[in-house]
Order: structure tokens, then C-alpha cells, then sequence
């Protein structure tokens, strides 16, 4: 039986980035602007529209959500002060559990992270066609948008953490300013009259509740992303939670009153079959008509949503590389993870946009495909809303195993309590993003992680034969 693994405190690990002008340590505001951007993708462009069939009850599943999702980004912050090292759920997983829970935790948000990055790149492209339309006529132009829209942040990851910090602070500032002015300035032009129906469907309250909710469930996916890169963050013990709660609190704001708004924008029978709520809402604003692509309202959205995503691959090609270093570390990855420059573990960046540039272009040139529930990128992307739950269940578990052992040096007494009740209700947030799921996102993603024991057996022989 696998013994609780003990971490070396980061202090007595290698030096994780040098002291050259390219690596520099993330302060809070950076830290929250990673939180928010990666969170903020691109969905949210599509979101008011998705939820609207439902009525305005899909509000009350956002409001539940919200609560759930603030709930985790609570245990994360409480969990980065008691281990305070780059990797995240990873770290919190291994130090609870042992290595093999480590290494699930760090497998299974690594394939989430590549697969996801393929995914941003190909919505990337979609929005690219309204700003440039000679875009969508040929597949090769596809296929090179799609890989500039990949490899432009990988670069920017490369050259170090200074310029990864610089690109999100600046795409989340330029993404922000449309979706606040339909937020914020959307409220002033409100009509009540095009709200619609509370309850649009012959559902249940809670039947329609939860089926809102099964569309919004990963919308906050992203709010570990500071507790992931805690290394990398300066006064982790102190920034890593601040920026969790602040970046989550921060875009759920934006969810909610962005929706609101668009829902008292557009008429309640035209979000149902809009393509481009933003759009709508922004020409109903100013009484502007046309469609998507046709005013600059559509302009402007579609340059938001280009921003948003590059702004989401940036933090999470960062992302996908640190917890792969972390468990490389350790010796549950191969060792060419580990290697770190100018602050960045570059073998992580590059295997992650070599794969998820790969997936992308299978994706635009294989006909049919990318659409449809048969198609095989389709299955991959619903796998990764598997995939992603499974660092949030171990490490909300990890919490639970803290505050239950009575490990003094990792529990404040005091808040005993308080924090019992914050990680069950994350616990049973990440259930309900597993059920969120469906069957068959479960199905394979449980056999991706049975793939990845393959790869724990060789690597756990290696480090055994190494320390023999």
C-alpha cells in the first residue's frame, strides 16, 4: 500500500527560475488576471443564447453554480497556504494521498489542458472568419490561423514568465472592456418586456434548474489556474488563494450580469435562435441593425472573442506545462518536463502545442469529423469536462483528509468548522460536474486514466530502480 507522500518544501527544491530579466514571479493582480482570463474563454460569447430555451430560471442555475464555484476556489485558496508549490491539485493529491493519486491528478488536468487548447484554437477560428471571411474558404488558411492562434502564445510562454504575465494582464483588460460595456452599460437600456418567461420548458423547477445548469457546469473550469502556477507567484501562501477568490468572484460577476443584460437586450424569441447574443445585445443598445459580422457591433465582439481565447491559451498553455513539472519532479513524469527556462518548463509548452496542434488541424481537415455527436474531436472535448473534475475531486478529498486527520500543522483549529463545510460543498460541486458530464464523457475519460496507469507503472519502476 502507498504510503501519504512527504513534499519537499520548495524552498529545498531545485531553483525553480533564475534570476535573468525573462523569469519574473507573478504579484497578485497578474495572479487574479490568470484566474479570470482562464476561466473567461470564449463560451461565454455563446452562453446567453445556450441558456435562454430555458427562461430566465437558467439565472437561478448560474446563481447555484456561482456559489459552488466560489466554494472551490475557497478550499483551493486554504489548500495553496498549506502547500504552497507550483502544480496544485497535483501537490494536494500526492501530499493526501500518496503518488499514484498525484500522478491521476496531474495526468488528467494535463490531457484537459492540450485537449482544451485545441478546442479554443478552433472556436479562434470561427471568430477570425467574421473579421477576415477569406479565412473560412480554403482549409490550409484554416489550419494556419488555427496554428498562429496556438503558437503565438506558446511563444509568448517561451520567451518567460515576464512576457506570459504582460500578454494577460493586457488580453484581460482588452477582452473586459465590450463584455462590461454589454454588463454594465447593457443595464441602463433593460427591458423587462424581453425577458420571456421565468420557466420556458415543461420541466420541473429543479428538472430545468439542472438542465440549465448541465450547459453552465464548466463554465468556471480555470479557477485552480493560480493554485496551479503557485511557484511562480510571489508570497504564494498569501497571493495563490487571494487570486483564486478574486479572479472567481471577478468573472462570475461578469457571467451574471453580462447574461442579465443580454437577456433584457435581445427579445426573448430572438436569443433563442441568435448565433451572436453579444452582438445583438451591443446593435440593440444603440438601435443598430444588421447581423453578426454586418455592423461593428459584430466586429467588436468577434475582436473581443479572438482576444478572450488568446488570452485563455496563454494562461493555459502555461498551465498545461507546471503540472507535468511538478510531477516530474517527482519522478512521475518523465524527466524532460522538469527542465525549466527563463522561468517556463519549456518541454511542456512544446509538447502541449505540438499535440494540441495536431488535434486542431485533424479536427478542420478530416470532413465531418469535427461536428455532430459522432465526431471524434466532439467526444475528445466532452472527455476533458470529465478530465477536469478529476483534480477538483482529489484535491477538495485532499481538504477533507486534512481536516479529518487531525494533522495540526495543516489545519487552523480555529476554522475547523468553517472549512469542513466550504470542502463539502466543493466536493459536491465536482460531483455534479462529473454528472454534468454524461455517460459517455465518463466512459472515456475513465479509460484515458486507465491509459495513464500504463504510463504510472513505467515511471514509478523507473524512480524505484533509480532510488534502489
Amino acid at each position: 500500500m502507498t504510503s501519504t507522500a512527504t513534499l519537499p518544501a520548495e524552498a529545498a527544491a531545485p531553483t525553480e527560475q533564475g534570476p535573468g530579466p525573462h523569469a519574473r514571479r507573478f504579484g497578485l493582480p497578474i495572479a487574479t488576471c490568470l484566474v479570470m482570463g482562464n476561466i473567461i474563454g470564449g463560451g461565454i460569447f455563446l452562453l446567453p443564447a445556450s441558456v435562454a430555451p430555458f427562461g430566465t430560471i437558467s439565472l437561478v442555475a448560474f446563481g447555484v453554480l456561482t456559489a459552488g464555484a466560489i466554494a472551490l476556489a475557497l478550499v483551493f485558496g486554504r489548500l495553496s497556504q498549506r502547500l504552497p508549490q507550483t502544480g496544485g491539485p497535483y501537490v494536494y493529491a500526492r501530499a493526501a494521498f500518496g503518488d499514484f493519486a498525484g500522478f491521476l491528478a496531474a495526468w488528467s488536468y494535463w490531457i484537459t489542458a492540450w485537449v482544451s487548447n485545441a478546442a479554443l484554437a478552433v472556436a479562434a477560428v470561427g471568430y477570425l472568419t467574421v473579421l477576415f471571411p477569406a479565412i473560412g474558404e480554403h482549409k490550409a488558411a484554416m489550419c494556419l490561423a488555427a496554428l498562429a492562434v496556438q503558437w503565438l502564445p506558446a511563444l509568448a510562454n517561451l520567451a518567460g514568465t515576464r512576457y506570459v504575465g504582460a500578454v494577460q494582464l493586457v488580453a484581460t483588460v482588452l477582452k473586459f472592456a465590450p463584455l462590461l460595456l454589454v454588463a454594465v452599460g447593457g443595464l441602463f437600456f433593460f427591458d423587462p418586456a424581453n425577458l420571456g418567461p421565468f420557466q420556458a420548458t415543461d420541466q420541473s423547477p429543479v428538472g430545468a434548474v439542472s438542465a440549465a445548469a448541465a450547459i453552465l457546469l464548466f463554465s468556471y473550469l480555470g479557477v485552480e489556474s493560480a493554485a496551479v502556477s503557485a511557484g511562480e507567484v510571489r508570497d504564494p501562501a498569501r497571493n495563490v488563494g487571494r487570486a483564486t477568490i478574486l479572479g472567481t468572484a471577478g468573472a462570475a460577476a461578469v457571467y451574471l450580469l453580462s447574461t442579465l443584460s443580454v437577456f433584457g437586450l435581445v427579445p426573448h424569441d430572438k436569443l433563442v435562435a441568435s448565433q451572436a447574443p453579444f452582438t445583438d445585445a451591443v446593435n440593440a443598445m444603440f438601435s443598430v441593425d444588421g447581423g453578426a459580422g454586418g455592423t461593428w457591433g459584430g466586429t467588436l465582439v468577434a475582436c473581443a472573442a479572438v482576444i478572450s481565447m488568446l488570452g485563455a491559451l496563454n494562461g493555459w498553455t502555461l498551465l498545461s506545462a507546471q503540472t507535468p513539472y511538478a510531477a516530474a519532479r517527482d519522478g512521475l513524469f518523465p524527466k524532460v518536463f522538469e527542465k525549466k527556462k527563463r522561468g517556463v518548463p519549456v518541454a511542456g509548452v512544446l509538447v502541449t502545442v505540438v499535440l494540441a496542434s495536431g488535434l486542431t488541424i485533424y479536427n478542420i481537415v478530416t470532413p465531418n469529423e469535427g461536428a455532430g455527436s459522432d465526431g471524434v474531436f466532439e467526444i475528445l472535448v466532452l472527455v476533458t469536462t470529465f478530465t477536469a473534475t478529476v483534480p477538483y475531486l482529489l484535491s477538495t478529498a485532499a481538504q477533507i483528509y486534512f481536516l479529518l486527520s487531525g494533522q495540526s500543522e495543516r489545519v487552523h483549529r480555529g476554522r475547523l468548522v468553517r472549512d469542513g463545510i466550504l470542502a463539502g460543498l466543493a466536493f459536491g460541486f465536482s460531483m455534479w460536474l462529473v454528472a454534468g458530464s454524461g455517460y459517455a464523457a465518463v466512459y472515456q475519460g475513465v479509460l484515458f486514466l486507465f491509459a495513464g496507469v500504463l504510463v504510472y507503472a513505467a515511471m514509478s519502476a523507473r524512480k524505484h530502480r533509480a532510488t534502489a
